[in-house]
């Protein structure tokens, strides 16, 4: 069911661009919305780094990764995904595995500079089995950052989400684990996470209210 509906939620969603507001071939979103929000910077991350996107979807942000100069490591579950990833990216450098982020992490030798999430498996992983493997794959001084949606008021931990489909099929459902920046804060500590920092990021003007919750950690 997980696979049928990750290959099922980016028919639901518009192709990257092919350049941003800026003119640039690749870029760096931590938002839903376009042009908004901060870049790359908050990996910490530059030529020679080695990085993983633990739901690396299509591989837009990743592309930009490899872009810097760093070693572009991408996982997600999606063979749909991944192959939009490799058509589109073939001649950025990326690597990509078809893999589940916890089995991943427990099994792979590498180390990474920055471990990264945008609305991919750090939202739609328990993290208490995900973080204890983030915090053992992360080098010294390495950083762990993420973002999804703030949680809707008064619904916290394990949620349902739902992935629609056509009008004659029931949606998908997944998992996805919602809490509020200061229950983050806790949570990231408990796993050997320091020098955290969580905050909620308004949408754009005239855009749709719901913001952005970023959280980096190391």
């Amino acid at each position: 069911m997980t696979n049928t509906a990750w290959d099922t939620y980016p028919k639901q969603k518009p192709e990257r661009r092919q350049v941003n507001a800026a003119g640039e071939t690749t870029w760096f979103n931590w938002t839903q919305y376009p042009d908004h929000g901060p870049g790359a910077e908050l990996l910490g991350v530059g030529p020679g780094a080695s990085v993983l996107d633990l739901g690396c979807g299509k591989g837009g942000n990743l592309a930009h990764v490899a872009a810097l100069g760093a070693r572009a490591v991408g996982i997600d579950v999606s063979i749909a995904q991944l192959k939009a990833a490799e058509a589109r990216w073939a001649n950025v450098g990326l690597v990509l595995h078809r893999a589940d982020a916890v089995r991943f992490l427990e099994e792979t030798g590498e180390h990474f500079d920055a471990i990264y999430s945008v609305f991919g498996a750090a939202w739609f992983t328990d993290p208490e089995q995900l973080l204890p493997f983030i915090r053992k794959r992360l080098k010294s001084g390495g950083v762990f950052a993420f973002s999804q949606r703030p949680p809707i008021k008064g619904c916290y931990g394990c949620q349902a989400s739902y992935i629609n489909r056509s009008e004659d099929e029931d949606p998908l459902v997944v998992k996805r684990w919602d809490y509020q920046p200061d229950r983050w804060e806790d949570i990231l500590r408990e796993h050997g996470f320091t020098a955290i920092t969580t905050r909620e990021l308004p949408a754009p003007p005239r855009r749709r209210k719901v913001g952005t919750l970023i959280v980096r950690a190391a």
